[in-house]
C-alpha cells in the first residue's frame, strides 16, 4: 500500500520541517490568538475586559519637560524666597547638569480659573478658559532625569530602547475602527523626541502596530501617490505581491516581517484615498480655522493648530491612538536650561490656542466624552534656577493633565511640597498613568500581555495601579 512505501529523504525532511513549523507557529500564535479572541472584535464593537469610558486617545506630547511651577502648580513660597540659595531652605538632590542657581519665582502670575478655581499661570490664557475640563495631576514622578530614558519610560513603560510603545500596545489590543487608516498615528510637528522613532516602535509586537508618522505637508507619507496610470495596473501588482508573500509565508512559517508587510501593503493601498481626504483641511469652515489658530501670525501656533485639527479629524474617522509632537519654535522644545521666560512663552504660544480649540471642538461634536486627551512631558523642572535664568530637569515631582474620556474635570490630583519640588501626596508613576489609560479604554493592564523572552510582558511591566480617584 502507498502508506507503507518508504519516503525519500527529502520528503521525510519536508514532513519533519512541517511538523516543527506547525509547533513553532502554534507556540507563537496561541498567545496572539487568545488576545485576538479576547480583544480584536472591539474594533467593530466587540467585548473588552470591562465597559470602556474612552474609545480613543489623543496624546499631546510636550517635548523637553514643561516646568510645573510655571504652569499648573502654584507655589507662592518661591516668590518669598526668590534669590536665596536653595540649599539653605530645603535639601537639593543631584541635578542633571549640577549647575545650581538661586530659588527662582515664576515669571508669570497665577490665578484661580473657571468654576473649579484650579490654578493656572498666565502662560495659558486660552487653556485657562477650558480649565474645568482638565484633571491636573500634580504628583507625577519619573525614574530618569535624562531625556532619552525618560522618553522611553513615558512612551513604552521602560527606560530601555526597543520596547513597544503605548500606542502600539493600544492599537494591538484594540485595532482601528477605520480599516483605511493605521490605528496608531504620530503627527510630526517638526520635533521627533530624544530617543528617536523607537518612541513609536512596536518592539516585540507585530511590526504592523508601530506608529505611522505623518508629516504636515502635501505628501504626509512617502509614496502616497501611485506611479501607475490606472488603478487596474496597481491592483494587479498588489495581487502578485500578495501571492508571492503567501508562498514565502507558507515556506517560512509566516514570519512577522512578511505578515506585517502584507498588512502594510493592504493598508497603504487604502490610504491612497483616505489620507489625502484626511489632510485636506480646506473643507473646514473659516470659523474652525480661526478657532484653531491657523490664521495666526505665529508659525508655531498655526503649525500646532493644524496638528490639533487633523487629530480631531482622525478621531472622527476612528483612529485609536494619535500622538502630536511639538513644532520647532527655535527654543529647544520646553527644555529651557537658560532663558526660561523666552523659551516657555514661545512653546506655550504655539500650543495654547490649538489645545483649547481641540477640547472645545471635541466637546461640541460629542467626541470628548469618549476621547481621552493626555498632555504630558517626560519630567518637570527644578524650583531653583540653573545658572541665572533657566531650570534643570526634575523627576521628583511634576504636572500633567487629562481631559475627557471618563476622567473628572476641574480637579487637581496629588500634591508636591511647598516648593513644587518633590511629590508628597498621591504619588503617580508612569506605570500608574499607563494603567489608568488602559483602564479607561476598557483594558485590564494586567491582562494585556504577550509572551516574549520567557515571560509575560505588558506595558506596565510588574507595576501600575489605576488612579481610581480621577475617574468620573
Amino acid at each position: 500500500m502507498l502508506r507503507n512505501r518508504p519516503n525519500p529523504p527529502d520528503r521525510r525532511l519536508m514532513l519533519a520541517v512541517s511538523r516543527r513549523e506547525w509547533l513553532r507557529r502554534s507556540a507563537q500564535g496561541i498567545g496572539a490568538l487568545a488576545l485576538t479572541t479576547m480583544l480584536s472584535d472591539e474594533a467593530t464593537g466587540g467585548q473588552r475586559h470591562h465597559r470602556p469610558r474612552a474609545r480613543q486617545v489623543i496624546f499631546l506630547y510636550m517635548d523637553g519637560g514643561p516646568s510645573q511651577v510655571d504652569t499648573f502648580d502654584y507655589k507662592p513660597l518661591l516668590a518669598r524666597h526668590h534669590g536665596k540659595d536653595p540649599r539653605t531652605v530645603f535639601k537639593v538632590e543631584p541635578t542633571q547638569f549640577d549647575d545650581i542657581g538661586k530659588v527662582m519665582a515664576s515669571p508669570w502670575k497665577f490665578r484661580p480659573r473657571g468654576k473649579s478655581g484650579l490654578w493656572c499661570s498666565d502662560l495659558f490664557p486660552h487653556l485657562s478658559s477650558v480649565i474645568d475640563e482638565l484633571c491636573i495631576i500634580r504628583s507625577m514622578v519619573s525614574n530618569f532625569p535624562e531625556h532619552t530614558s525618560a522618553n522611553y519610560l513615558l512612551h513604552t513603560g521602560t527606560g530601555l530602547q526597543g520596547r513597544p510603545s503605548m500606542g502600539a500596545w493600544i492599537s494591538y489590543g484594540l485595532g482601528s475602527e477605520n480599516k483605511n487608516l493605521p490605528g496608531f498615528i504620530v503627527l510630526n510637528g517638526g520635533l521627533i523626541p530624544p530617543g528617536g522613532l523607537d518612541n513609536f516602535a512596536s518592539g516585540f509586537l507585530p511590526a504592523a502596530y508601530q506608529g505611522s508618522v505623518f508629516r504636515l505637508t502635501d505628501s504626509p507619507i512617502p509614496n502616497l501617490r501611485p506611479l501607475e496610470k490606472n488603478g487596474r495596473d496597481q491592483q494587479e501588482k498588489l495581487d502578485l505581491l500578495r501571492r508571492l508573500d503567501e508562498v514565502a509565508s507558507e515556506r517560512l512559517g509566516r514570519p512577522d516581517a512578511i505578515e506585517s508587510a502584507i498588512k502594510h501593503y493592504e493598508t497603504a493601498f487604502r490610504m491612497q484615498t483616505a489620507v489625502p481626504e484626511l489632510m485636506d483641511i480646506s473643507v473646514e469652515s473659516r470659523a474652525i480655522h480661526r478657532l484653531y489658530g491657523l490664521e495666526s501670525k505665529s508659525p508655531g501656533t498655526a503649525s500646532f493648530g493644524r496638528q490639533c485639527l487633523i487629530a480631531r479629524r482622525l478621531i472622527e474617522r476612528g483612529a485609536t491612538f494619535v500622538e502630536l509632537t511639538c513644532p520647532h519654535v527655535g527654543h529647544d522644545r520646553w527644555d529651557q536650561h537658560g532663558d526660561l521666560r523666552k523659551g516657555h512663552e514661545a512653546n506655550a504660544l504655539a500650543v495654547d490656542q490649538p489645545i483649547a480649540a481641540l477640547l472645545r471642538d471635541l466637546k461640541a461634536r460629542g467626541l470628548l466624552e469618549t476621547t481621552l486627551v493626555v498632555w504630558a512631558g517626560e519630567f518637570g523642572r527644578t524650583p531653583f534656577a540653573q545658572g541665572a535664568d533657566g531650570r534643570d530637569h526634575n523627576q521628583f515631582g511634576f504636572s500633567i493633565w487629562l481631559a475627557g474620556g471618563g476622567v473628572k474635570g476641574g480637579i487637581a490630583y496629588g500634591e508636591t511640597d511647598e516648593w513644587g519640588y518633590k511629590t508628597i501626596r498621591d504619588r503617580v508613576e508612569i506605570y500608574d498613568l499607563h494603567a489608568t489609560i488602559l483602564h479607561l479604554l476598557g483594558i485590564d493592564h494586567k491582562r494585556l500581555t504577550v509572551r516574549w523572552g520567557g515571560r509575560d510582558m505588558r506595558l506596565t511591566d510588574v507595576h501600575g495601579n489605576v488612579l481610581t480617584g480621577i475617574l468620573a
